[in-house]
């Protein structure tokens, strides 16, 4: 937004780019590496659980049938 409303008062495209890839660039370098201070309280997934349920219930269904225009 900072990019689009300065770009917008000087009337150069070109500072509304630069400014929204630097703005993409320190999202990037904030969120893409693991940063200890991140990684104090991970999350707690749930166990896997076995699929045999789930290919009983995919036989189980009926194909569908397209006619024909």
């Amino acid at each position: 937004v900072i990019g689009f409303i300065y770009g917008y008062i000087t009337e150069q495209f070109g500072w509304t780019v630069y400014i929204v890839m630097a703005g993409f660039a320190l999202s990037c370098l904030l969120t893409l590496p693991p940063w200890p201070m991140y990684r104090r309280n991970p999350l707690k997934w749930l166990p896997v659980q076995e699929s045999g349920s789930e290919e009983k219930k995919a036989a189980d269904r009926k194909p569908k049938r397209h006619s024909k225009s």
